[in-house]
């Protein structure tokens, strides 16, 4: 077990929310089409100077992804599932015509960071250390093409709770007037370009009271496909006899890690779990029948959210009593317990980063 010592005192932050929390450092590394990647370089956290003309900036050309790092039961530092993280970045890369990032390439980028900034880990071992990987066009050129040039970068953020301390239920607004994603577009994968056009969607929920924003499906409007940028689980049933559900993979879902990892959790824990589409007017009657007794949403940020309200044009209603149920409860610590190291690591999730 390796002891940290705390080199920054006047950093130290009790309550560190979410996304500006920064850590010290990053990676760098470039890519041109003649000569490939250079040397990854870890460095202290700048700013960057770019061209007024970069690609990234005027055609979306820019991929990411985002992990954790957690402190473990021994006092150590494991980053989760970053192998999987690599290869969706790959994938996300591909889907936009952009130079694949090798996974041991990135591998590295998470472990000089997290071993660069461990020491902000040291007031409070349930923070984490989010990361996020970047990868955007650089090359200064206005044709409409792909570029000749990249630059990727890891860094990194101290990170507390998504939505704040408490995990207190969440209320969601369904939207009618917007899309995500559309079939053959890049709703599986993580492209910049994918959220901006979501916010609208977000700022009319948060005028209509509510937190986060329900996605359906472009095609019908009917099925249930995300909840902001996080997927979702419908529970049926209580006790041992509940039943997790999730919507299943169309192709215009973002694969999420941590909906992942539930499915294979939630199977550990003696739930029966499936994949399979639920429509909106299903979610309602089954959730005024009582047939579904809680539904919450599930990402690296979020990790386990419960749903607490829906509001919609065809009739708001209420999940469960709306308070965290039981299930939604067990799952989230079984995940957490995972994450730190505090039971066992079913499939080789947890990256150990020496410090």
């Amino acid at each position: 077990m390796t002891t940290l010592v705390d080199t920054r005192p006047s950093k130290v932050m009790a309550n560190p929310g979410h996304g500006d929390a920064f850590t010290d450092h990053m990676v760098t590394a470039h890519w041109t089409r003649a000569d490939g990647w250079t040397v990854p370089q870890l460095g202290p956290l700048v700013n960057l100077s770019m061209h007024p003309g970069m690609i990234g900036l005027h055609y979306a050309q820019v991929v990411f992804e985002g992990l954790k790092a957690f402190v473990q039961a021994d006092g150590s530092i494991a980053a989760f599932r970053p192998r999987d993280n690599a290869a969706r970045f790959a994938r996300s890369a591909a889907r936009l015509a952009m130079p694949e990032v090798p996974a041991s390439m990135f591998l590295s980028a998470v472990e000089e960071v997290v071993r660069a900034d461990a020491d902000w880990l040291l007031d409070n071992p349930q923070h984490t250390l989010y990361l996020r990987p970047l990868l955007y066009a650089s090359e200064a050129q206005l044709m409409l093409r792909a570029s000749n040039e990249y630059t990727f970068l890891m860094m990194a953020f101290l990170a507390g709770g998504f939505f704040g301390d408490q995990v207190d239920p969440v209320s969601v607004l369904v939207s009618r007037d917007f899309t995500r994603a559309v079939p053959g577009g890049t709703g599986n994968v993580k492209c910049a370009a994918n959220y901006g056009p979501s916010l609208l969607a977000q700022r009319q929920a948060q005028e209509a009271g509510c937190q986060q924003v329900v996605w359906l499906d472009a095609a019908e409007h009917r099925f249930i496909e995300e909840m902001g940028g996080m997927n979702l689980f419908f529970v049926r049933g209580s006790g041992a006899d509940a039943r997790l559900v999730t919507p299943e993979l169309t192709g215009t879902l973002l694969p999420g890690m941590t909906r992942n990892s539930l499915l294979t959790i939630a199977a550990r824990e003696g739930y029966a779990v499936s994949e399979e589409r639920i429509t909106v007017d299903e979610w309602r009657d089954q959730c005024l029948s009582g047939a579904i007794t809680e539904t919450f949403a599930c990402g690296t940020a979020a990790v386990v959210t419960p749903v607490g309200r829906v509001r919609d044009r065809d009739g708001d209603f209420m999940i469960g009593t709306g308070t965290m149920g039981a299930v939604t409860r067990r799952l989230r610590a079984a995940l957490l317990d995972v994450q730190h190291g505090r039971t066992a690591d079913p499939a080789g999730w947890l990256h150990p980063i020496t410090i």
